[in-house]
């Protein structure tokens, strides 16, 4: 199937507070965004035409903006607008909304304190990937050669652009090799996350255990999937894992925004079932996102 680029497709985008034709939303190739990754966006998703989270979303997103040292140009109540007027625009109801925030062109330099910020919303129809029979057979996962750095060395906890080149480089590596995606340690050798979500394993005792965010993003769908475990008396333990500890485990799934909650068949020469819990998880975030 040939792809459709993004640039070239129907609707409407949201760009600098008014709704605009979608192949007329356009940035200079001299922004600072696009030369020096000073862009900070969200993901999120649209289930029965109502954004799941979204100013939770909102409030990320403006806070990764701070984080580079830059601010949203709008309020949180006029993004939560703009994104809902983007999606009636799009007439979407099960979709993907992207928000995302650049500095200008005003200066082409490491310093950039007298660009503009600029804010665009775009939104697009993106049903599940799959459903859940199909869902519950896993995907794999290889382990990169790229580490998640340092909080010392990185800005880890913005949703940042720059922060994805190594996972973009890390997917490729792993789907020349066959598998779906890769697993990512972290600087110190920990288990951190895949190239877009985080990770869950379950133990022989049905506990879940999942990575400390102390050097990536504690995503939106993570804290739900917690919330949700908890609720239904799910023991979740936040700690660091060793990789030696992946062929102890018995379950595993990835949760994010795209991903949702997807169960792993395997990581590298280490298989598991998807079983009783991945199954609860996937069912009742179901649930929770369409309620």
């Amino acid at each position: 199937m040939a792809l459709i680029p993004f640039d070239d497709r129907d609707g409407s985008i949201w760009m600098d507070s008014e709704i605009v034709p979608w192949r007329d939303a356009k940035a200079h190739t001299l922004s600072h965004g696009l030369h020096y990754a000073s862009l900070v966006f969200e993901g999120e998703r649209v289930y029965g035409g109502k954004i799941f989270k979204g100013r939770e979303h909102t409030k990320r997103l403006r806070g990764s903006a701070r984080i580079m040292d830059f601010d949203l140009p709008i309020t949180d109540d006029e993004l939560d607008a703009a994104k809902q007027a983007v999606i009636g625009a799009n007439n979407i109801v099960d979709g993907y909304v992207r928000a995302y925030c650049w500095r200008g062109s005003e200066m082409m330099a490491v310093s950039a304190q007298q660009t503009t910020a600029h804010l665009a919303i775009a939104a697009w129809e993106w049903p599940s990937y799959f459903d859940a029979d199909i869902k519950m057979k896993g995907i794999t996962l290889d382990i990169a050669s790229w580490k998640r750095p340092s909080p010392e060395s990185a800005p880890v906890h913005a949703k940042a652009a720059g922060l994805y080149m190594i996972c973009t480089l890390s997917k490729h590596e792993a789907e020349r090799k066959g598998f779906h995606d890769a697993l990512m340690l972290d600087y110190r050798g920990y288990v951190a996350e895949t190239t877009g979500a985080n990770v869950f394993f379950v133990d022989e005792n049905g506990k879940m255990h999942t990575p400390i965010a102390d050097c990536f993003l504690n995503g939106i769908t993570r804290r739900s999937v917690i919330e949700l475990a908890r609720s239904i008396q799910i023991e979740v333990i936040e700690r660091h894992i060793k990789p030696e500890e992946l062929g102890l485990m018995r379950e595993c799934f990835l949760t994010g925004t795209a991903a949702e909650v997807t169960p792993v068949s395997r990581i590298a020469d280490h298989e598991y079932i998807p079983g009783d819990i991945c199954r609860k998880m996937v069912d009742g975030y179901s649930a929770l996102v369409n309620a």
